[in-house]
């Protein structure tokens, strides 16, 4: 069985990071990955989050309770595949349906992208994704146990294009060694982006994981199209398909 996360910390520690306890015992703003955009929902998009969210979405206050596990969400035992950066479910759906057999955990801040994604999970009929929304590098320190990940998605997150901003960036050395723990001996990471200077530090960060070991690939032929690929080949980007094992 999988090392379980310490419980009393979760409990403790706030489900939405905002501010970093330094040293000295002053504060300041944690560095995170994305940036919350606006959560006003369209009629569409609040009838797909009424139908769904009290059976899909796990609540962010329930992560904070001692003895949180994903399992109990989901209503059973399953290999678990996460999703970091959801944005509308595009993938999420297509990909979910095609695994029933697993539970897919979908992390995503924006919350008109999760009542969208509700929405297109539903009629692609699957019934194995859960949403969260909670910070996903908060949520494999604190909420995922080490080896207890059999596949990762992160498809087209946000480059941070500006230099002052690559700090923001999900893939960098020290969320890759945390992340690449997370997966289980054998589980695949896979990555997408149009960005071509974010598919180069993609890769020479995780060439530069110890516990990883993969790099550029052919296109997955599962992932479908989604609009950031679209926009992306609108603008004559060239997308990067990388693909990471956990081996150690």
């Amino acid at each position: 069985m999988p090392e379980q996360p310490d419980v009393e910390v979760a409990a403790t520690r706030p489900a939405r990071p905002h501010r970093e306890l330094m040293d000295d015992g002053r504060t300041r703003r944690e560095v995170l990955t994305y940036q919350r955009r606006g959560s006003r929902l369209t009629p569409k998009l609040q009838a797909a989050w009424d139908a769904h969210a009290d059976a899909w979405l796990i609540p962010e206050d329930a992560v904070e309770e001692p003895g949180f596990e994903f399992a109990g969400w989901f209503g059973r035992e399953a290999p678990l595949v996460v999703e970091i950066g959801g944005g509308v479910g595009e993938a999420t759906a297509a990909l979910a349906a095609r695994r029933p057999e697993v539970n897919v955990l979908s992390l995503e801040v924006w919350l008109p992208g999760v009542a969208e994604s509700m929405a297109r999970v539903a009629a692609a009929g699957a019934a194995n994704v859960r949403f969260s929304t909670v910070d996903a590098v908060w949520t494999f320190e604190h909420l995922l146990a080490p080896a207890s990940i059999s596949e990762l998605w992160t498809f087209f997150p946000d480059p941070w294009h500006k230099k002052r901003h690559h700090k923001r960036r999900l893939v960098t050395a020290a969320n890759a060694a945390l992340i690449a723990s997370r997966l289980a001996p054998g589980a695949s990471w896979r990555l997408a982006t149009d960005w071509a200077e974010y598919a180069e530090q993609m890769r020479e960060v995780l060439d530069a994981e110890p516990q990883l070991v993969g790099g550029i690939v052919e296109r997955w032929e599962e992932r479908p199209v989604t609009k950031f690929e679209r926009k992306g080949l609108a603008k004559d980007r060239t997308i990067t398909d990388l693909r990471y094992e956990r081996v150690t």
